[in-house]
């Protein structure tokens, strides 16, 4: 199995044309906004009702996406977002997993049990 993880400070997200290939791969059809922000220079919303039907990249909660993995795995470093070093990791099919963060970096953890 693939699994999409951040390598680096910062965290998870994808760039615009990441976003764009997602969109596409995913059959959604993204209305976009651009904005005058260097931060986050672009709004994305699912359709033309924008404000009640807003998206964005962290909304993708399954980082086992075949999309997801496609879009990291076709587009290389052009995928990464800003503060983003996304990587494709493989895992074995049979592990039940889940991903792990610190400040932004992650990895992939098998779960087990805890107590507290």
């Amino acid at each position: 199995m693939k699994v999409v993880i951040n390598r680096c400070y910062g965290g998870f997200g994808l760039s615009h044309e990441g976003v764009l290939r997602y969109a596409e791969l995913k059959g959604m059809n993204l209305v976009v906004e651009e904005k005058e922000s260097s931060f986050n220079r672009y709004d994305y919303y699912v359709d033309e009702v924008k404000k009640e039907n807003f998206w964005y990249d962290s909304m993708i909660e399954d980082r086992s996406d075949s999309a997801l993995v496609q879009v990291v795995e076709e587009l290389g470093e052009k995928a990464n977002g800003w503060a983003a070093e996304l990587a494709v990791v493989d895992i074995p099919d049979d592990v039940e997993w889940y991903v792990e963060e610190y400040d932004g970096i992650e990895w992939v953890a098998e779960v087990h049990r805890t107590w507290r």
